[in-house]
């Protein structure tokens, strides 16, 4: 259970890391960093959700023949439905945008920022919540080291969105005190869904198979609604590319040697 509980952990300390960037940096992130985190941090999105989520989801499932890409399919779909649902119901701003979406709100821009990033770590949380229970449950290709790997990537990944939540916030006025500790709490939500998801594993393994996905096509809706849109507008796109492709790797290349 300790190793559970340190692996829940992991991912806020990588925020808390990427927050900390407020102190060591001016007020504005320079572009060039800025579409390279952000396409970083889409690729470990994408190669955790294959390796570490889509692909033992069908490999519990391998038994049943063409029917074992239901779990996977449904799952996933529900997944990008759930995110879809709190995207329009949260009052949030992504980073380039000028005006915020959802319902209206008196929230300042500040909050609203918090919020969409809190929106992206919830799908996070969850990941890594559902893949320590199902290495806790023996399940049919999920391990510890797998979702160790799932944690460090996660964690590795929230370097990058650390920095992009605080030092806007610096850029917006506050001191960086404020902006590193709203930048850390936006994180607290993981270690939360994912502990949620654990204490429930013991009823959730009759469909953990869709739980996967499900966490898989939640990410994947983070990443091709606000991550990606926003690595691809301006300049210095290629960059973004390319800490995509730097991303991807790195997350696989975990996941193959961890699990």
């Amino acid at each position: 259970m300790i190793t559970v509980a340190i692996g829940l952990l992991i991912p806020l300390l990588g925020t808390v890391l990427g927050s900390a960037f407020v102190f060591f940096m001016k007020k504005d992130m320079p572009v060039p960093l800025q579409k390279s985190l952000l396409g970083f941090a889409s690729g470990v999105m994408v190669a955790a959700s294959v390796w570490s989520l889509l692909i033992p989801a069908m490999e519990m499932e391998e038994g049943k023949g063409a029917m074992a890409v239901v779990p996977a399919a449904v799952g996933f779909l529900l997944g990008m439905a759930f995110l879809l649902l709190i995207d329009e119901l949260t009052p949030h701003l992504h980073l380039s945008a000028k005006s915020p979406e959802g319902p209206r709100s008196h929230l300042s821009r500040t909050a609203m920022l918090a919020l969409a990033v809190t929106i992206h770590n919830l799908p996070e949380g969850m990941a890594v919540g559902v893949v320590f229970a199902g290495a806790e449950e023996g399940a049919m290709g999920v391990s510890v080291a797998s979702a160790v790997a799932v944690s460090l990537g996660i964690a590795i990944q929230n370097i990058p969105e650390g920095a992009i939540i605080s030092m806007p916030m610096r850029a917006a006025g506050n001191s960086r005190w404020r902006s590193f500790a709203i930048g850390s709490l936006s994180g607290v939500v993981e270690p939360i869904g994912g502990l949620a998801v654990v204490l429930l594993s013991t009823l959730l393994m009759s469909v953990l198979p869709y739980m996967l996905a499900f966490a898989a096509g939640a990410m994947f809706y983070v990443v091709i609604e606000e991550l990606i849109p926003e690595a691809s507008e301006g300049k210095h796109t290629n960059l973004s590319t390319i800490g995509f492709a730097i991303g991807f790797v790195l997350m696989m290349v975990l996941d193959v040697v961890m699990g």
